[in-house]
């Protein structure tokens, strides 16, 4: 059931802790709630995705190189550990992808004159809306 994608198993840490929302007294005794801790440093990632790694998920990354994702949304230990998992997956696969590199471009004629009528018509509703002079 279990998916490791792309993480080692050895840099894979489950912290198991008392969650809170749905499951009634049931939560107060058990440990469902996981708490992934993940070192970046030992993924198999290249040096752009490992960088755009640490940009995306900054709040995530403590200063030893750590990335902690905590799941609680399931009642089951099993599914919240999934979902950690998933998430982490998730994050590599985003941090992955090549951003778009934008090329800028002029504006074209029509939206230079369309951005001029705009003006005109808005100046002249303004002028219209004045005081009269006599």
């Amino acid at each position: 059931m279990l998916n490791y994608k792309s993480l080692p198993s050895d840099a894979c840490e489950f912290r198991f802790i008392h969650s809170s929302g749905p499951g009634g007294q049931h939560v107060n005794k058990t440990a469902t709630a996981v708490e992934l801790r993940v070192s970046i440093d030992s993924m198999s990632l290249d040096s752009y995705a490992l960088r755009r790694l640490r940009k995306q998920q900054a709040k995530r990354i403590s200063k030893e190189g750590i990335l902690v994702v905590q799941a609680s949304s399931h009642r089951s230990q099993l599914k919240n550990r999934q979902e950690a998992l998933d998430r982490v997956n998730g994050f590599v696969k985003e941090a992955k992808t090549r951003e778009k590199i934008r090329i800028a471009t002029q504006p074209t004629m029509s939206s230079k004159r369309k951005r001029v009528d705009q003006k005109k018509k808005q100046a002249s509703t303004k002028k219209q809306r004045q005081r009269p002079d006599w």
